[in-house]
Order: C-alpha cells, then structure tokens, then sequence
C-alpha cells in the first residue's frame, strides 16, 4: 500500500513538474516592467523549485519522491510623486512546506525620502515595513535572479528563521559617499521584526505552546564598502533583536514568560573578476534567554561562516561551488554536550553543507537553476518539516531545481 502511494505521488509530482516547465516555456521572452502612470512602474517574479532529499524534509515531503512546495511569487509597485520622494511596496505569495502552505503578506512597504543629494553624497530615511539590511542578500533573498543559489548558505540566511530576519516595520537611516577612495554607505534601523509566527516560537521556545512569541522594539545596521566599481565588496552587519514571549496560563500547561536577545555579528567580503567572484561571510551569534518570572537566564554564542566560488563561463552560464559551516555553540561543535543535558541527537547543533551548483540565463527574463548538497548535520533544517529531531538523519543529500520569471 505504502509503495503504491509513493508510487502515485511521484506521478503527481511529475505531472506539476511537466505543467510548470509548459508555464515557462509560454511567458514572454523579455519584459522590463510595466509602466501604469507617469512616474510608477510594477515589476514582478515567479519562482517555482522543486526539492528531493535522500532524508530528512525541507520545504515539504521532500524525502518522499521530491517535494514542488516551494513557490515564491512578488508583484511590487515604485512611485516617485515628487522628486526626492519615492513610495514603494511588494506583496509577497510563498508556498514553503509545512506551516506555510499559502502565505500571502506585505513583503515591503516604505515611504522613502532623501534629505540632501550631491554628486558626491546622499542622505534620506525610509518608513514603513523595510528589508533589514542583513549580509550581503537579506533584501533580495526572495528573487532568484539577486542570489547565488536556489538556497542561500544557511548558516547565516536561515529559513527556519526568514520571517524574523526578513523586514522590520518602523524606521531606517542611510547615507552614500562617493570618492576617489571608493563607496561608503550605511543603514541604521531601528523598528520591531516579524517574530510573531510560529517559526520563530519554535526555534526559541521548543514548542508550540498556548501563546506566541512577539518582537519588541531592536535595531539593525549595516556599514559598506565598495572598491573599483563593486570589485570589491565588503560589510559590517549587527543587530540587536529582542523577542519575547507571554504565557497564556501556568506551567506545566504553558512555557514561561521569556526573553530572548538575539545579537549577530556578521562580516561580509566579495571579489567579483570577470569570469570568477569570491564571497566569503562569518558571524558571531550572541544569544541570550531570560526567565523573566524566575529571574534565570543563560546564554550561548554561535559561529557560522562560508567559503562561496562563482565562475561564468559564458554570459549565460555559471557554475558555484561553496562550503558552509554552521555551530549552534561555539563552546560545543560537536553536539556532545547538548546530547548529555538533553537527550536529543548532537548533530542537531551543527551543520557543514558542501554545495554544487549550475545556472543557466535562457534569457534575461528566464532563469533556471540546480544544485547539489551533501549535508553532514542538521542543525538549520525547518522545524515545521521535521518536528522530531531524533528522527533526523546526520548525512544526508539535497537536489534542488528551479525556474524563476521576472518582469
């Protein structure tokens, strides 16, 4: 019985598979945009991927004849009224396994004002719901055509966490300059991220207990240097986020009241030649929870880092190699501590993913992309899709294939 079930939904799987490359093969060749008044364009992407694992789940049952629960698709508006003021906003559709069957949501949406502007400098603020300035592609981290791969190094741009990560609502401070030494720019936030969800809950809390987390007020910043054109990258990126979470009633039935102070570090470096671009980015991961009713508290630090390799081979084909290093705690790579307090798998607290990746440019609206991981740890897979962590596989592979229209 159980064969005769894989066996019908790998036919449907094949069948969305064959529908969506015959949606593809139908858009139009190029669009730039589409022009709906005098000063405001809307421009758009469709992303579809599809996932297979050799075990363990992500973005659906992925470990069960590969997985098509991976949709991502944004239409986003841009507005310039008067001069200086630009009005922008994108709403997002996502489809990413378990828990997140249907999002729809406010991706960004800003009002966006410079201050002054020469040839040589720049200042304004964006309000609003804004992208967090986080790494080297936080903000463009839903658009396959602005990263490197289908799914970025996990050891900085975690899914288990995207939503909390992603956007801010409240206020942001920018600055460029110009000059003979280079590009400086900076991005100071300071707003409440999307902790409200029940990703976030998980990850902090263990469970899905009766109340939710929620985020408070945090701040983000990032500073950035360019050389040469964007030869040469290079960034600074912290934050402070506070997240807390309010019991519904007493324990043993509820968790109780918390804090969690979450403080990344991140220092991101990038070489882009001709044919080859070198991207490296490490980051220290302060992370402190508090008993607020007990008085208790306890901190950790992680350490994450990869090493990423992209070389063009023609105009519209490239190839990426990349290893990427996760550590829950620095203090314990190796998980062994945590299974002896715990109980639960110490390879649930690291993560080393090694990554193969082809992409191909049909046209400069049509992307298509694969890739190959081999996994050794599980410490960034989404809780949602794998809610036991004893069942979890330590080695394990990932294919991923994906097509990605944008106008």
């Amino acid at each position: 019985m159980k064969k005769n079930y894989q066996f019908q939904k790998g036919g449907k799987e094949a069948l969305q598979g064959i529908l969506f490359l015959a949606l593809f093969c139908c858009l139009p060749a190029q669009v730039r945009g589409i022009e709906m008044a005098d000063g405001m364009h809307a421009h758009g992407f469709f992303t579809q991927g599809y996932f297979l694992t050799s075990d363990n789940r992500i973005f659906g049952t992925s470990d069960s004849g590969g997985s098509f629960d991976f949709t991502e698709a944004g239409l986003n508006i841009y507005w310039m009224p008067v001069t200086d003021l630009r009005l922008a906003g994108q709403v997002l559709f996502r489809r990413a396994g378990a828990g997140h069957e249907h999002d729809l949501e406010l991706d960004y949406g800003l009002l966006d004002y410079t201050f002054f502007s020469t040839a040589d400098y720049s200042l304004g603020t964006r309000l609003g719901r804004f992208k967090n300035p986080y790494g080297f592609y936080n903000e463009t981290r839903d658009v396959l055509f602005t990263k490197p791969t289908i799914l970025l190094p996990q050891s900085i741009y975690f899914e288990r966490t995207r939503e909390l990560a992603m956007s801010a609502d409240g206020g942001l401070l920018y600055g460029e300059y110009w000059g003979q030494g280079g590009h400086v720019s900076f991005e100071f936030a300071v707003g409440i991220p999307r902790g409200n969800n029940l990703d976030t809950e998980l990850v902090f809390v263990g469970a899905d207990y009766p109340s939710e987390t929620h985020s408070e007020l945090s701040f983000i910043g990032q500073l950035a240097y360019e050389l040469e054109g964007g030869k040469y990258r290079m960034a600074i990126s912290a934050a402070s986020v506070d997240t807390r979470y309010d019991p519904k009633f007493f324990p043993p039935r509820d968790f109780p009241s918390l804090k969690t102070l979450f403080e990344p570090v991140i220092f991101s470096v990038q070489y882009n030649g001709d044919k080859l671009s070198l991207t490296s980015e490490y980051a220290i991961r302060s992370f402190e929870q508090t008993l607020l009713d007990k008085n208790f508290s306890r901190s950790i630090t992680g350490e994450s880092y990869y090493l990423q390799a992209q070389y063009r081979f023609k105009e519209d084909l490239e190839a990426i190699v990349r290893y990427d290093v996760l550590y829950n705690n620095r203090d314990d790579k190796s998980g062994q501590k945590y299974q002896a307090f715990t109980g639960k798998p110490n390879y649930s607290q690291f993560a080393k993913d090694w990554t193969f990746g082809l992409r191909y440019y049909y046209n400069p609206s049509l992307l298509i992309a694969a890739e190959y991981h081999f996994v050794n740890g599980t410490a960034w897979l989404p809780v949602q899709d794998n809610p036991d962590p004893s069942s979890l596989e330590q080695r394990w592979h990932l294919f991923s294939l994906a097509a990605s229209y944008r106008f």
